[in-house]
């Protein structure tokens, strides 16, 4: 969509960066999702996933948009497998397209769309301790060539888009959030799992949903995080965050 007030610009020039912050290419992306809540966790596992267009009343060439990544069998294959033997319940959706938190940032990140995609959702339980040990379960792949990616928001709350009055409550609870990322694993998981004590936790998140691919994301990881993209967009601070 046109942007003439340069909205999305730097969120755009983040994720244009977002290979050349990798110590190598991946060979390919599992992207946590907070568009897909399943009982347990699920993965994409068609060959060539299609598109799903998951929202409403935009321009019409919106729903042309194309992002034609392949995806990955053996890498959903390989996942579900991890996860259950961690103990936790996982399935490969061998149907299920891309929703619009895949293909919309990745359309930036990596406009070729040459490496294979592989989408996981949130576990409609929306337990965060249950994400973070996920995280944990997966932490293999990263050896395997596979980025973890979570795509959320670190505020998401739509009545507060737009509105001074979240300012404050936003940057308070991004303070937090990027305090806890600088934790090591042990003590960022038990302080994500906790996120709710937060300042403005709820003002922030109403629905944890798009909070919990982070959770994934630093599960995955043990040693400390680090913040690589702020901004202040629709008068909230959002940021994103890095685990090596």
């Amino acid at each position: 969509m046109d942007d003439p007030r340069g909205v999305w610009a730097g969120m755009e020039a983040f994720l244009r960066t977002l290979l050349a912050l990798l110590p190598e290419r991946p060979r390919a992306v599992l992207v946590v999702s907070g568009h897909w809540e399943t009982k347990g966790f699920a993965f994409t596992g068609a060959e060539r996933p299609p598109l799903i267009y998951d929202y409403y009343g935009f321009p019409p060439h919106t729903y042309d948009l194309r992002f034609d990544a392949p995806g990955s069998p053996e890498v959903a294959a390989r996942a579900a497998l991890l996860l259950r033997n961690a103990g936790l319940q996982a399935a490969v959706d061998a149907t299920r397209g891309l929703d619009h938190g895949v293909f919309i940032p990745l359309k930036v990140a990596l406009p070729e769309a040459d490496i294979p995609v592989i989408e996981m959702s949130v576990d409609r339980s929306l337990d965060p301790a249950l994400h973070v040990a996920a995280g944990r379960g997966l932490a293999q792949l990263r050896d395997e060539g596979v980025l973890i990616l979570g795509s959320g928001m670190s505020f998401h709350n739509m009545q507060g888009y737009g509105d001074p009055r979240f300012t404050a409550p936003s940057e308070a609870f991004d303070g937090w959030l990027s305090n806890v990322v600088l934790q090591d694993g042990a003590e960022r998981a038990r302080l994500l799992a906790n996120w709710e004590v937060a300042p403005a936790a709820r003002l922030s998140h109403p629905k944890e949903e798009h909070l919990l691919p982070l959770m994934v994301a630093a599960g995955a990881s043990d040693v400390p995080g680090e913040r690589v993209y702020s901004q202040t967009v629709l008068e909230t601070a959002i940021s994103g965050f890095r685990f090596d």
